[in-house]
């Protein structure tokens, strides 16, 4: 039955990719390039494209129906309409930034930081001399001494307002840290920048160094939870004592969805992700790509099927998603990481990390890039059930990002669990 799924899929995807590509030929043909006729290629595409290491069965059934409307005319009354909605969005953008949600136990500090707030607090890092890196500063509200402080490492295409909901609540007794990985966010996006893995563990590992200067925690979402854990299990003998501790939410297992090759959704999916790098290395077809992905209804209707709360799919959400896609150098930085090499596995690195340093791994049981049923979601299960210093929490309804799907259920989790590490 699975493979006749799969073989069904793929035909969807193949038809729809073909039917476009005459239509962008004959554009292109005319010297006219839209992204319009593209409509089938970027489709198939924008799904692959935000899957990293392992997609689940739950993902298959949506996207087949989003597959089979792709025939759809996209005339000029389509462009106008999309117009006018977006205008009505960023009206909205600006009337709900304005409020906050306030704590009900008398302290005056939002519980949750509005965008603006954060951006215009955000902070410049000059890494190895050349590339800006974005980051953000919230010291401690209780002024507590001796707790280590919390770098917060986003996942694939956040940036730092992702945090927005959790800062304030972890800034209750410790410093946060949190920072904008290279291609993503307000960091650069350099041209010609191969990203990789270890690059952004590098990263890590530098502003630990020269900002933080002291001792951190390090808390990742996705492949932001991979680099850190990349980071932690290659310090050298002078940086051993830089990462106190980990926690991983749902923890990707590669830059992208090529890095799990022993789960039969991945095999299934194969011969698309192929097809995907081979179209997102041809430049015109890329941009076209790139251009139907970072679209609101389609980062929306991605969003939606990742996220177990629904209602934490918002106007606001999807503009944090949006913004960064539109800066320069978006587009290689997209193409760089989607077709690149996945880097080493979790599976890989566990072993290179210190019995003795703590571990948190928080995972949402809806995830359907990196399902606990998946390769890498059995491997930390068993592991927390055998090593003493490994901790792990499953979070029922939630999603691939815990902190910004259910905060709360995260904080609940969280908090206590800091309480507990050994102060400096």
């Amino acid at each position: 039955i699975y493979i006749f799924r799969g073989f069904c899929f793929w035909g969807q995807i193949y038809s729809g990719i073909l039917i476009d590509f005459r239509k962008t030929n004959d554009m292109l043909s005319r010297g006219v390039m839209d992204v319009a006729p593209a409509a089938s290629m970027a489709r198939a595409a924008s799904a692959s494209a935000f899957l990293p290491p392992s997609a689940s069965r739950r993902q298959s059934v949506p996207l087949r129906r989003r597959l089979l409307n792709l025939s759809a005319g996209y005339d000029a009354r389509t462009v106008e309409q999309n117009q006018i909605i977006l205008s009505l969005q960023k009206s909205a953008l600006s009337v709900s930034a304005t409020t906050t949600e306030r704590s009900t136990a008398g302290n005056t500090s939002p519980t949750v930081l509005e965008v603006r707030e954060i951006n215009e607090r955000c902070r410049k890092w000059l890494w190895k001399g050349r590339y800006s890196v974005n980051y953000f500063v919230q010291p401690p509200i209780t002024g507590e001494d001796g707790r280590p402080p919390l770098l917060l490492v986003h996942g694939f295409g956040a940036s730092i307002p992702h945090w927005r909901k959790n800062i304030m609540t972890l800034a209750q007794s410790h410093a946060i840290y949190a920072i904008d990985l290279l291609g993503f966010g307000s960091s650069d996006k350099p041209p010609g920048f191969q990203y990789t893995m270890e690059s952004w563990a590098e990263l890590i590992l530098d502003f630990l160094s020269e900002v933080v200067q002291e001792p951190a925690i390090l808390v990742g979402n996705s492949v932001g939870s991979l680099a850190c854990l990349i980071a932690a299990a290659s310090q050298s003998e002078s940086e051993l004592s830089s990462v106190r501790a980990l926690v991983l939410l749902n923890c990707a297992g590669g830059m992208n969805n090529k890095a799990i090759v022993d789960d039969w959704r991945i095999k299934l999916l194969l011969p698309v992700l192929w097809l995907v790098d081979f179209l997102l290395n041809q430049k015109p077809l890329a941009s076209a790509i790139f251009e139907r992905v970072k679209r609101r209804d389609n980062l929306r209707n991605v969003l939606l099927s990742v996220y177990g709360n629904k209602d934490s799919v918002d106007d606001t959400l999807v503009e944090i998603i949006k913004e960064p896609a539109d800066a320069e150098g978006a587009l290689d930085a997209f193409v760089s990481i989607v077709t690149g090499p996945p880097g080493p596995s979790p599976i890989q690195l566990m072993p290179r990390i210190p019995s003795s340093m703590p571990i948190l791994i928080l995972w949402g049981d809806q995830d359907p890039f990196t399902p606990l049923d998946g390769p890498v979601g059995k491997y930390f299960t068993a592991l927390a059930a055998t090593q003493p210093n490994i901790t792990l929490f499953v979070l029922n309804g939630v999603g691939h990002c815990p902190h910004d799907d259910r905060p709360e259920l995260v904080h609940e989790k969280l908090l206590p669990w800091l309480a507990h590490l050994p102060s400096a």
